[in-house]
């Protein structure tokens, strides 16, 4: 397959254009952060608005994944996606156009939908490879679509200040940059790239059949037992979406009234989707079906899954967050030096997420290369605590890459398992894996804004107080890792047909083909 990947035709055609999509979308999703402080100066705001329109842009995530794993399974992905691409530049107008707080706000927490894009596709991908090939497959989609990040941050400033023409701050004589253009220009391009997308793909292979659940309303499972779980399994999902109205509201967007309204909006949430999940589920629980042994999945396997995205996806959301300034407030470096430094974390992207695809691939153990790399994440989060100002900065640089590896090689290992968990309704395990990726970068990054003032009592936090916080942070996410790293090794059971050549029931397609091909 490396020898092959270059190659734009095939299945390959499909991988080069699906990741690029990917790509655009977490270029629209974080084309905020790099303009922050232009938009900031711009329109007078304070530093608790700028910090709350960023919450904001990750707020809907979590039910939007969930959400486009249902409509991905029912619709495909290539109308998905492409209705997602091209969705993105409402949001972005809005904001480019906002001239208050208030509609900022309401941008992103549009534009934050935008952040679901991931999951489609993975169900793209997983069409058009197979089993033995799927880790360096959905590795190479998730490490070069997830740069998009980092290429917002490296590229819209710069062009941000050509698209403003030389044109200075007055005040202070710095360069200003044109962050309206900016934003309005990457929804105009993923707009584009949506119908772009829609002309050139399809859902699966020619001869392959394009499986979906019997209802996309809620997640299918195969025994009693299990529908429970997904019940239990589902809380978090509702609850780190109260923590943001609590976060919110701490931050004064609206008062106590309003969060008390919006959690008793996100309880009936809750029981909608609980509904629906009972609805899809009603005659297993009734009792008027039962699945046979070859077509049932244990949803403990999709709820590791979600464990694992948690630990690696959403510390890896938390960390990049949080590295700059800890670098620059440990080794008293500049912002441009620290940053610098921090944007090496999202560069191992590029190779740390298909290595982890492809280690999945050729150890010949999915679970195992998943338990190894979640516990050197482990340990790595655990040593990354240690680092204080008497460090060397280049060791301090290099156990921070080392960590990144780790990280995203483990993202990459997750999704080479998720395909294989049950194909029907891989839109929707996929969805609700990424969501539990947003669930602990909610979380973690929670935590971490309330250390300081835990830990010093409510008030200022002096240097001494935020270098303890940041080692119980690292040291909180290397524990967590262990836990999940142990639950891989002694639970996760390796997926059916892990290195197979064809998926799960493509086996009879395939036969039937070749018998046709004899007989004609």
């Amino acid at each position: 397959m490396l020898a092959e990947m270059w190659q734009f035709r095939g299945r390959y055609k499909i991988l080069h254009m699906t990741w690029f999509a990917f790509f655009l979308s977490f270029v629209v999703w974080f084309n905020y952060a790099p303009l922050a402080t232009a938009v900031r100066a711009d329109l007078g705001l304070e530093e608790a608005q700028i910090r709350t329109i960023a919450i904001c842009n990750v707020a809907l995530t979590v039910p939007a994944r969930i959400i486009i794993g249902m409509l991905l399974d029912k619709y495909g992905p290539r109308l998905t996606y492409s209705l997602l691409l091209i969705y993105a530049a409402i949001p972005c107008f809005i904001f480019a156009a906002a001239q208050n707080f208030t509609q900022l706000v309401v941008s992103r927490l549009l534009l934050s939908i935008v952040g679901a894009g991931f999951v489609i596709g993975i169900r793209m991908v997983a069409e058009w490879f197979p089993p033995k090939e799927i880790g360096l497959a959905e590795g190479i989609y998730g490490g070069w679509g997830n740069f998009g990040s980092a290429a917002a941050a490296f590229t819209l400033p710069t062009i941000g200040g050509w698209l403003a023409f030389g044109a200075v701050n007055p005040a202070t004589g710095e360069a200003l940059l044109n962050w309206r253009a900016c934003i309005a220009g990457t929804g105009i391009i993923a707009a584009l790239y949506g119908i772009l997308y829609f002309l050139n793909v399809q859902d699966s292979p020619p001869g392959k059949v394009y499986r979906r659940p019997k209802s996309s309303r809620g997640l299918e499972v195969t025994t009693k037992k299990d529908f429970w779980f997904l019940m239990l399994m589902n809380v978090p999902l509702t609850g780190i979406l109260m923590v943001l109205a609590w976060r919110l509201m701490r931050a004064e967007l609206y008062d106590l009234g309003t969060m008390y309204i919006v959690w008793l909006c996100l309880a009936g949430l809750y029981l909608f989707q609980a509904y629906n999940c009972w609805s899809v589920n009603k005659e297993l629980l009734s009792g008027k079906k039962r699945y046979p042994a070859e077509d049932r999945y244990n949803f403990s396997q999709v709820a590791i899954l979600e464990l694992t995205y948690v630990v690696n996806f959403g510390s890896e959301l938390a960390v990049v967050s949080m590295l700059p300034a800890f670098f620059e407030g440990t080794f008293a470096l500049s912002k441009a030096q620290a940053g610098m430094i921090a944007a090496s974390y999202a560069f191992m992207n590029l190779a740390a997420r298909p290595g982890g695809g492809l280690i999945s691939d050729k150890l010949g153990s999915r679970k195992t290369t998943m338990g190894v790399l979640t516990g050197c994440m482990g340990i790595s989060y655990l040593i990354v605590g240690t680092v204080n100002n008497t460090w060397w900065l280049p060791g301090a640089v290099l156990l921070t890459m080392a960590c990144s590896f780790f990280v995203q090689a483990g993202e990459g290992s997750t999704y080479a398992i998720v395909p294989l968990v049950k194909r029907r309704v891989t839109g929707q395990i996929a969805g609700n894996v990424g969501a539990y990726g947003n669930v602990g970068a909610v979380a973690y990054l929670t935590i971490y804004s309330l250390l300081p003032e835990w830990l010093g009592g409510g008030e200022n936090p002096s240097p001494a107080i935020l270098a303890q916080s940041n080692t119980i942070f690292f040291h909180m996410m290397g524990v967590a890792a262990l836990i999940v790293a142990f639950l891989c090794f002694f639970v996760l059971k390796e997926p059916k047909g892990s290195f197979a050549e064809h998926h799960e029931g493509d086996e009879e397609i395939q036969q039937s083909l070749t018998e046709a091909e004899v007989r004609y």
